[in-house]
């Protein structure tokens, strides 16, 4: 397994690495770390799941969460992956997007133990987490550097397929477009989160500025956002 493979990129959204890549039609999906939910109305919405059921560990976004009331097919969630609220052997398929780096480190092996047990045997784990590289994680690691939790999430992985909790099926390594209109914008969906506090000085908060305004044209503020997908599969005869 590879952290990086600069050699085998494609360009191309999660959305359509994940409808290339992983059947969810009629399937219990479970999304471990659903945000604002964004995707997790574009996975309702575009791939007909029988259900989502979309978990959060953020108090305050979760509680935002709980007022939409537009996707039956989402059930919304508080919980860590690291213990995961669901029986054994009962989920088709677990979703984790740019989410498992967030797990604290002494729980990362916890919760990838966690999916695999949720998981029915056959199904799959798709684990989408960013690279560390390009012009975007070159702003991003001023105020919030995630070198360290990054490779800490990948090793996760690695030990639970050497483990044989999960079997590794392929890994995707695609560029992401990303797209911002302005730095006020990305202030408010980068910098001003409520599940990490940064610690941002004026004099920070000036070169994150300037930083992000070098990529700035009339038509906004364009990056390639380099990701790794490792699409896992729960064994079919473990014991």
């Amino acid at each position: 397994m590879q952290i990086n493979a600069p050699e085998n990129y494609q360009t191309a959204t999660e959305l359509e690495i994940i409808q290339r890549h992983l059947p969810l039609r009629d399937r219990l999906v479970l999304e471990l770390g659903c945000g604002r939910a964004w995707m997790t109305r574009q996975l309702a919405e575009r791939f007909q799941p029988s259900r989502i059921i979309a978990t959060e560990v953020d108090a305050i976004q979760h509680e935002k969460n709980l007022l939409i009331d537009d996707l039956p097919r989402v059930s919304f969630r508080a919980g860590g992956a690291e213990a995961i609220n669901l029986d054994s052997d009962s989920v088709d398929v677990v979703v984790m997007l740019k989410s498992l780096h967030h797990v604290p480190i002494p729980l990362m092996t916890q919760a990838l133990s966690e999916v695999a047990r949720v998981l029915k045997p056959g199904g799959l784990a798709y684990i989408s987490e960013p690279v560390y590289a390009g012009d975007f994680n070159d702003i991003l690691r001023l105020f919030h550097d995630e070198k360290l939790v990054r490779e800490a999430a990948f090793e996760a992985i690695c030990s639970s397929v050497e483990r044989g909790e999960l079997a590794l099926v392929q890994q995707i390594f695609f560029n992401a477009p990303g797209q911002y209109r302005d730095f006020s914008e990305f202030d408010e969906r980068m910098i001003r989160v409520t599940h990490t506090e940064h610690r941002i000085d004026d004099a920070l908060y000036n070169r994150i500025r300037d930083a992000f305004n070098r990529h700035m044209s009339e038509e906004g503020a364009h990056f390639l956002k380099p990701s790794r997908v490792d699409l896992l599969k729960k064994p079919e005869n473990r014991c």
